[in-house]
């Protein structure tokens, strides 16, 4: 089982000095609506559609709480002395011969620039390695964020494949890119040397 509730520091990063990576805390709810709200119109070319529901501090406590149940996800925060800046979330994780996640993350809009992203994506990628054992992480974005595919390079990702209509994105289905990360060449399961 993944430590998300259990052992949550093991799966703490610090960024930079100000600001942490931290398993998701169902207290986070109010804090990560306000960020959402302030950078939806940001996101709507990047994301399903919302509801408002989505925006609502109940619905993601509760959305949070079902999430540290799930024994195939690691809901990440981007906390800045106790305010929700961004997410990460590595999910539907495969561990046996696979050994395999999938990564996505957004970055709230009054704090792009900051190279959060990528600092992020870096610490989940060594967390992934280090603590989860994971061999692979894999990436999509859609085929024009060009923004999200430079990050995924520079954390070492590269593009394996273009999948049409991958994704419901924004009310349509889109094309996206399609990226991995090889974290190491260790036997399935073996801890780092």
């Amino acid at each position: 089982m993944i430590p998300t509730v259990s052992a949550p520091e093991i799966l703490t990063a610090a960024l930079t000095d100000s600001v942490q990576l931290r398993v998701v805390r169902p207290e986070d709810a109010a804090s990560f609506c306000e960020a959402q709200l302030r950078s939806r119109e940001q996101l709507i070319p990047f994301e399903p559609q919302r509801t408002e529901q989505w925006y609502d501090v109940d619905f993601q406590a509760a959305r949070f709480t079902e999430l540290l149940e799930r024994d195939n996800v690691v809901p990440w925060m981007l906390v800045e002395n106790d305010r929700v800046i961004g997410t990460a979330t590595l999910s539907n994780i495969v561990l046996g011969p696979w050994r395999n996640g999938d990564v996505g993350y957004w970055v709230d809009v009054a704090e792009v620039g900051r190279g959060l992203a990528t600092a992020a994506l870096s610490a989940v990628c060594r967390l992934a390695d280090e603590v989860l054992l994971l061999h692979r992480i894999a990436a999509s974005t859609n085929h024009d964020n060009t923004r999200s595919q430079r990050v995924l390079l520079k954390c070492g990702f590269e593009q394996y494949g273009f999948a049409p209509r991958y994704l419901h994105i924004n009310g349509q289905w889109r094309d996206s890119k399609l990226y991995q990360r090889i974290l190491n060449d260790r036997e399935p399961g073996e801890p780092p040397a």
